[in-house]
């Protein structure tokens, strides 16, 4: 069995934005060694993958955009695609569905999905790849659980979610909160998000909001790669939940024992260290005279 962050033999891929460039990618197969990898290169690790990770830091077009070119070239080669997406919770998946089928318009989707509100990132950013989604029929899943019950956990752990927001989540007793260095990496975070002064109450609360995070994204990949066994997936969420393959992509491991998966992050934190042990991701992509954008994944109010 293929573990979700150590495929192509535990490598990191640094790949360039622009397609046809000669030096259009590099990688590390240690940390301080780089080849070049060409676009044909990187399509062929795709064959016989079921699942391909795409982290994102939601306020960089850059990476929405490369988004799409990624999704357009494997669907040159797969057109038998699926796409799952953070920025929809799974309560507006109805709306998804009409608007892919064209019952409704895209000003009625935005309306009806709240996106704006309830996501709060450019809707232009997305909308080329909803749009891609529509013209070649690719189903689309909102994977996200609803920001409803993530507040709930957030302010009163598991026993405090409503029967309502409980209807679309999987059960939480199969949630798994034992992966220590993901606890401490999000500890970390929170730490210094509140500068010190948060409380080991606060944290833990804030620890199991995110696992509902994952644990739902990753259910309902898995949910759906059961019962579309002919079809392949890219999911695009934050980075937060796709370093390390400690989010969704080792849950849907956990789900799907024998899956092919592969992680893309687009420009992470320089400063995040990244071992053949524990590397970032399978592949690094590297937007050419990038500036890097803050987006953490701060605790829900």
């Amino acid at each position: 069995m293929r573990s979700p962050t150590l495929g192509l033999s535990a490598c990191l891929l640094g790949l360039w934005l622009c397609w046809g460039s000669p030096s259009w990618a590099q990688v590390l197969r240690e940390p301080t060694q780089e080849q070049v990898l060409s676009q044909d290169e990187f399509l062929s690790r795709l064959e016989g993958v079921r699942v391909l990770y795409l982290g994102e830091v939601h306020n960089r077009p850059d990476d929405q955009a490369a988004q799409l070119q990624i999704l357009q070239q494997w669907y040159e080669q797969n057109p038998e695609l699926a796409i799952g997406l953070e920025m929809f919770e799974r309560p507006r998946q109805v709306y998804i569905d009409q608007y892919l089928a064209g019952e409704i318009s895209e000003a009625e989707f935005l309306e009806l999905s709240e996106f704006e509100t309830r996501w709060g990132f450019p809707w232009e950013s997305y909308a080329p790849i909803l749009r891609f989604a529509k013209a070649h029929n690719l189903p689309v899943l909102a994977l996200n659980a609803p920001i409803e019950a993530i507040r709930e956990v957030a302010r009163g752990g598991f026993d405090n979610l409503s029967p309502q927001n409980l209807s679309y989540l999987p059960p939480v007793e199969e949630f798994d909160l034992e992966n220590q260095a993901y606890r401490q990496r999000l500890q970390d975070l929170f730490e210094s998000y509140h500068q010190g002064h948060g409380s080991s109450e606060g944290f833990e609360t804030f620890f199991k909001a995110q696992v509902l995070w994952d644990e739902t994204m990753s259910y309902h990949v898995a949910e759906f790669l059961q019962t579309h066994p002919e079809r392949a997936m890219v999911v695009i969420a934050g980075q937060g939940h796709i370093l390390y393959g400690d989010g969704i992509p080792s849950r849907v491991e956990r789900r799907l024992e024998e899956i092919e998966q592969l992680s893309l992050v687009f420009d992470p934190d320089p400063t995040l260290s990244s071992t053949p042990e524990r590397p970032l991701a399978d592949i690094i992509w590297h937007h050419e005279d990038s500036d890097l954008a803050s987006d953490p994944e701060t605790p829900p109010d």
